[in-house]
């Protein structure tokens, strides 16, 4: 059975290393990201195998659900011996398959916090990630917030979501950034500067949809799966091994709520692709990637 240190380690901060293939608990919710899933058990299942298979990086947030990823995470894996539980807060969802809504007031992030700390039942976050910048609340007063929180001791890393490098930079005025979470996947290539800006700076990247929320084409998938089947893998494996490959800084963070496919994504950490087998990726995505915005 692969292991996700097959992958090699990041240090998150510095100071935390993680497995190099993480898990985002997104989909541990009902449809739509509301409310409890379908199938509890089978979630808990999938959460209690993580630490099986090597996976000691989870990521969640206090709005999927909302609260009920949290709250699965925290029945599943408490005391959450060598794991890293990282969680979001400052969007608000208010129904099933709203993207939400960015609520930056700084009450309200302390809120976030606040309830995070208990859902997850303990006494620090190791790292909290502000899940969208409000563009209503002025940014120094949200990251002023932060960085007291950070002082108080509720915070130990702190992470941004969806975010520039303009907007890096002015966070680390305020507090070290452990880590940048946004959009990145084999289609998905808008955030190449923010990715190289991670590199430079050793601040760990979280691509989140590394899958693309598992919506391939059948184009994508027909155009990976020879390369796929060389490497004895699917297309989303190789999805997977390619952000491994491509930069030191990327921690995936492919989510599920069944096991066997839990099993399959943590199998991609034994994919070893070659430099000739990236250049034909590129290839082969160049007329699916995104163009740059």
């Amino acid at each position: 059975m692969a292991h996700a240190r097959s992958a090699g380690s990041f240090m998150i901060g510095g100071d935390i290393p993680v497995n190099r293939m993480g898990f985002g608990a997104m989909r541990v919710t009902g449809p739509g990201v509301w409310g409890e899933p379908a199938d509890p058990m089978e979630c808990l299942r999938t959460l209690k195998r993580l630490p099986e298979l090597g996976v000691n990086f989870v990521d969640t947030a206090d709005c999927y659900g909302p609260q009920v990823s949290e709250a699965l995470v925290r029945k599943a894996l408490h005391p959450y011996e060598n794991m890293l539980i990282a969680t979001k807060g400052g969007l608000c969802r208010y129904e099933a398959g709203q993207i939400g809504v960015p609520v930056g007031r700084p009450e309200y992030l302390r809120y976030c916090v606040a309830m995070s700390l208990r859902n997850l039942d303990v006494q620090r976050l190791d790292l909290w990630q502000l899940h969208r910048i409000d563009p209503k609340v002025p940014t120094d007063e949200q990251f002023g917030v932060i960085r007291d929180l950070r002082a108080e001791g509720k915070i130990r890393h702190v992470g941004l979501s969806a975010v520039s490098v303009e907007e890096i930079d002015a966070a680390r005025a305020f507090f070290p950034v452990a880590t940048v979470q946004n959009k990145f996947n084999i289609v998905d290539r808008d955030g190449e500067d923010v990715l190289a800006y991670c590199e430079r700076h050793d601040i760990g990247f979280l691509p989140y949809f590394p899958l693309g929320a598992g919506r391939w084409t059948a184009t994508t998938g027909s155009l990976l799966s020879a390369l796929a089947k060389k490497h004895n893998a699917t297309p989303p494996q190789l999805a997977l091994a390619w952000l491994l490959k491509r930069s030191r800084v990327i921690v995936p963070i492919a989510g599920t709520s069944k096991v066997d496919h839990l099993e399959e994504n943590v199998a991609a950490t034994s994919i070893v692709l070659s430099d000739a087998d990236m250049g034909e990726i590129d290839r082969m995505m160049g007329g699916e990637r995104s163009s740059p915005s």
